[in-house]
């Protein structure tokens, strides 16, 4: 049965099972251990009924440590195997499994939020964190994933991507040019929806002065009080001049830290692979959980290279 103590000595097994090293790991767990006890608290104050036993009585967890619920919900979104396998892994049936993930993934959420690593949601929220970043340059895109075909024939309709030729949902994200860390994060749509739509949607704002790259799906995007940086697209029967090209490629020199970006989200491979949960809200509170991990992961690697 997989545990915390059997890869605590096992760097490269760690990082390979959780997408963190050691370090990272056990930093992590000391903000998930305080976003699980004010989830106990909290499960307490539901109760009809005062507690009649200390807390950890009665039968052992099967997933007894902090650390070992860190490495389980970890492992879950690094690897992503199906529950029956999951629970497999850790001595658990996979209703156990289903329980446990739909019950740490929001504590592992908090946790990060404690760590200031997730992204913004809201417009408000997005505008004061982007105030903070030197230089006020920054990088949009959107991303899209693909989700398990729904049953229903209106929702196969609504998540049906032509151009991926499968069934999808898309966030828009916002990086920091100079550290590369997603900033912010746009709510969870159909995949077919197209990028500038969604960014207008979301109602983004950034500070005055801001400098922003985009690519050509958000032609006509043009935010107030920001600089925009796009791809000139080649026009109808002509060529582009040997100065556009040039520009073009340095607006894409720039914009590939956003593509880095992206792919670091999808190490996590909850984000990568076909999704499967069910639960309503899932696939946006996992996305956001995601980046999350990702910009932790960024600051841990900056912190331990000094």
């Amino acid at each position: 049965m997989l545990n915390y103590a059997k890869v605590a000595d096992k760097p490269n097994m760690l990082r390979a099972l959780t997408g963190l090293t050691k370090e990272a790991f056990e930093k992590l767990a000391q903000a998930f251990a305080q976003a699980y006890e004010e989830h106990l608290d909290e499960l307490d104050r539901q109760r009809e009924k005062p507690r009649q036993r200390r807390r950890g009585g009665g039968r052992k967890s099967a997933i007894p440590t902090i650390e070992d619920k860190l490495l389980f919900i970890l492992v879950y979104f690094r690897l992503y195997p199906i529950q029956i396998v999951q629970g497999f892994l850790f001595g658990l049936s996979q209703p156990q499994a289903n329980f446990w993930i739909q019950r740490l993934t929001p504590i592992l959420n908090k946790a990060l939020g404690y760590e200031m690593q997730l992204p913004a949601r809201k417009p408000a929220d997005l505008e004061q964190v982007l105030a903070q970043c030197p230089g006020l340059e920054f990088i949009i895109d959107g991303t899209e994933r693909p989700i398990q075909r729904p049953k229903d024939p209106e929702r196969q309709k609504m998540f049906y991507s032509g151009r991926k030729k499968r069934h999808t949902v898309k966030n828009i994200v916002i990086t920091d040019k100079r550290t590369g860390k997603i900033k912010g994060l746009s709510a969870t749509v159909e995949g077919k929806k197209h990028d500038k739509k969604v960014a207008d949607e979301a109602g983004f704002r950034f500070p005055k002065g801001s400098k922003l790259w985009k690519d050509t799906g958000f032609q006509g995007y043009e935010p107030e009080g920001v600089e925009t940086f796009q791809p000139k697209k080649k026009p109808p029967g002509g060529e582009l001049t040997a100065e556009e090209k040039e520009e073009n490629r340095a607006i894409s020199r720039v914009r590939i830290k956003v593509e880095h970006a992206i792919g670091g989200v999808k190490v996590w491979r909850i984000v990568r692979d076909v999704f499967r949960n069910h639960l309503k809200g899932f696939e946006d509170l996992v996305m956001e959980t995601a980046c999350g991990l990702y910009n932790f992961r960024l600051d841990s690697a900056v912190v331990a290279a000094i």
